[in-house]
């Protein structure tokens, strides 16, 4: 298989030169093209399942890898080289999976780790560090951490970790999401307001779903693109528009326009936020604040 021409030239290089990464790295980067065409049938196989991926890398070598090899997977990547940027970029776009290096310029990765946690931030956190002592790991994990993966590694072991980090997401995540009189039933694929039941289509559950996700928060229309359409953000199109209002008129069941009483709101400039409770963003109730759970172990 070519994952395994990649693992038997990384290994060479690791029995060689130890502590010679960029060698690992520049091995691994040869075969990116054999990564792609192993992982085609690995993502049929999984359905295409994508994931909203963060990596925090500052070696140039490693990060480039890492981003081009996770894109062939499937996945939106974005790929930052500092802690600080780490954390602005989390709270902006709310990735579903970082890939955090714990050697970073400006702020060390256990900090950003601490500090994802301290937000409440709902990202399943990969550690991938070069420092062997398992007591790192374990701080790692005690602090939050979903998983840690010793350097260098096989891409092919860092992939399949991602996707049991996916399958455990899904597993305790929300079947029901609730703002205010406004129920989403994920599962049975309902969703009711008042305790009246509203019809939707499959594209309007997706949008409203992912609006309640992110519920008190400003999404942009590229977000919506990207996310429930599956286009890019900078498309031109006002469907983002068109959609938004067939759900208003929907939620507010044919009553007159109150703009006042709207629960999506226009953020001019910017996009949408489902709002209108007091005009503030809902506190999830004790025990839902994170749709995942997390378990103290890898």
């Amino acid at each position: 298989m070519l994952h395994q021409s990649v693992e038997k030239s990384s290994r060479k290089v690791d029995s060689t030169h130890q502590t010679d990464l960029d060698g690992y790295w520049t091995v691994a980067e040869n075969h990116l093209t054999a990564l792609g065409l192993v992982s085609v049938d690995c993502w049929t196989e999984l359905g295409g399942i994508s994931m909203r991926v963060l990596v925090v890398e500052d070696d140039r070598s490693l990060g480039a890898f890492l981003k081009t090899g996770m894109e062939l997977e499937g996945h939106r990547v974005e790929w930052v080289e500092d802690g600080e940027a780490a954390l602005a970029h989390a709270a902006a776009n709310h990735p579903e999976l970082v890939l955090l290096d714990l050697c970073l310029p400006k702020m060390d990765g256990m900090e950003v780790l601490a500090e994802m946690r301290a937000r409440h931030d709902d990202a399943s956190v990969l550690v991938l560090t070069g420092r062997s002592d398992p007591h790192v790991q374990v701080q790692c994990l005690d602090m939050g951490a979903d998983d840690c993966l010793l350097k260098p590694f096989s891409f092919h072991e860092l992939t399949a970790r991602c996707r049991a980090l996916r399958r455990r997401r899904e597993q305790f995540a929300d079947s029901v999401l609730r703002h205010g009189d406004l129920e989403l039933r994920r599962i049975e694929h309902t969703v009711a307001r008042a305790g009246r039941t509203i019809e939707l289509t499959a594209k309007e559950f997706a949008l409203l779903e992912f609006l309640m996700l992110h519920r008190g928060e400003c999404v942009s229309r590229g977000q919506l693109l990207t996310e429930t359409w599956q286009m890019p953000a900078e498309s031109c199109t006002n469907v983002v528009d068109v959609y938004i209002n067939y759900l208003r008129r929907k939620l507010a069941g044919g009553k007159a326009h109150d703009a006042q009483a709207e629960l999506i709101e226009t953020v001019r400039g910017m996009g949408y936020r489902l709002g209108g409770l007091n005009r503030n963003p809902v506190a999830r109730p004790t025990g839902q604040s994170c749709p995942v759970h997390r378990p103290a172990y890898a």
